[in-house]
This record gives C-alpha cells, structure tokens and sequence, in this order.
C-alpha cells in the first residue's frame, strides 16, 4: 500500500522530533556565530572613483567624444588589472603577495551609462586596501599614457581608511540567519528520515495505514507493580464481598 505524506503527518513528525530539531538549529546558529567572530579574519574593502577621458580638449562634452569614451570602459578596466599595472603597483608598495593574489583582491567596475570607473580593493588590512587602490589609480594615469591617446585620468574620490572601519565579511548575522535556516531544514530532513524508515507498529493507525487491516482490539502492558496492585485490590473486594455475605 503506497504511503502518502500529508500536512497532518508533516506536523505530528515535527512535533514528534521537535526537541531534536530545536537543538540542531541552536547548535548550528551558535557554530556559525562563534566561527564567523573568532575564527574567519574579516575582509575590509576601500575604493577610489576615477573620471577617464581620451583627451584634455574642449569637446570634451561632445556626444560622440562621450561614447568613444563610455566604449573604451571596458578596456580600462581590463588595462587596470593587467600585470602592466598590478606588478608595478607591488613593487611601488612592496607588497608580500604574486600578481595572481593580487587580481582577486581587485575589482574594477563602471557606473551604468557614464564615464566614472570604480576601484575597490580588498584585503585584511583597510589602510593597504586603501594604499592599493590608490596607487592603481596613479600608476594607471602614468602608464595609459603610453598605451593609448589619454591624458586625462582625475580622481574624483581617492581611497580612505575610516576612523571606525567596517568589515564587509563575514558578516555573522547574516551566517547566523543562514546557519539556522540550514540547521531547520536538516533537522527536519533527519526526523522525516527516522520516521520513514521506522516499520515498528505502535499504535492501531500503524496497523491500518501500514497493513491495511482493521485493528480488532488492544493488549496494554502491565508491569509487575500494576499487577501487585491488581490482585491486591482484587482480594481487598472478594474480603468485603464476603463480610457482606457472612453479615447477612
């Protein structure tokens, strides 16, 4: 007889196991909290914000000077992150890391529709994040120069390390919420496990949904003090019933 899972057995599995279940998703929350604050070393990001034109001229405003521009984003940005310029970047800074390290640190990016290219740096310390993105930026302006017909690199918000930084991961509320979420769901994967692959009977419903029998009657279990108290109530009644009958 195929078995069918409803709402109503769905609720009486969770309440059945709810114990269980509350304790892994408090184990699981308390891990991810303890691990994202002790035991991941926070990430701090810094950016800087650079204008990049073709040339210095007056038509500088111009429609087709613009696009010209907003097409060649993409190159910047890849001229950006080329050993060109990260390798000079470690050794203007003497940084203790390879150009491939530093590539996944870097992240350039545009704003959508315009000429501003975004450099965000991340790194476990904010002021060499900072120091990074900066010198990008400058080595960049020396070294386009040469590459292509541009003269006009302006830094229109240099990289800064914040008196109070904030890290931007981990972030331990959200992987707390997450570690939860993940230690509901297994909690309940575990108990719909247990239960699916539990054939015992237990009680007239297990009979009936599991054999597909009627259940006829029950045997409760007795132990031997409810026996003792049995008989000893037994033979209390039989002594009244015959004082009874002896009186009369």
């Amino acid at each position: 007889m195929e078995e069918k899972l409803n709402l109503r057995d769905l609720y009486r599995m969770v309440k059945k196991h709810l114990v269980m279940i509350v304790a892994i998703t408090i184990v699981a929350m308390v891990i991810s909290g303890v691990v994202s604050k002790f035991a991941i070393t926070p990430i701090y990001q810094s950016s800087t914000q650079i204008l990049v034109n073709q040339a210095d001229s007056e038509n500088i405003f111009d429609v087709n000077v613009v696009k010209s521009n907003l097409e060649l984003i993409n190159t910047y940005s890849v001229i950006m992150k080329s050993p060109l310029i990260l390798e000079k970047v470690i050794k203007e800074l003497d940084l203790n890391r390879d150009f491939e390290v530093l590539y996944e640190q870097v992240t350039v990016s545009s704003q959508e529709d315009s000429q501003v290219v975004v450099i965000s740096v991340e790194d476990e310390n904010q002021e060499t994040a900072a120091n990074i993105a900066n010198s990008i930026t400058k080595v960049f302006e020396s070294e386009i120069k040469k590459v292509m017909k541009v003269d006009n690199v302006n830094v229109l918000y240099p990289a800064m390390v914040k008196p109070t930084p904030e890290p931007i991961k981990p972030q331990p509320a959200l992987n707390v919420v997450v570690a939860g979420l993940a230690g509901l769901f297994l909690g309940i994967g575990i108990a719909f496990t247990r239960d699916y692959f539990d054939n015992t009977i237990k009680t007239e419903a297990d009979i009936e949904n599991k054999l597909g029998l009627p259940a006829l009657g029950s045997i409760t279990t007795i132990n031997e003090t409810g026996i003792t108290s049995t008989v000893a109530q037994m033979k209390t009644k039989k002594k009244e019933v015959g004082g009874k009958m002896s009186g009369s």
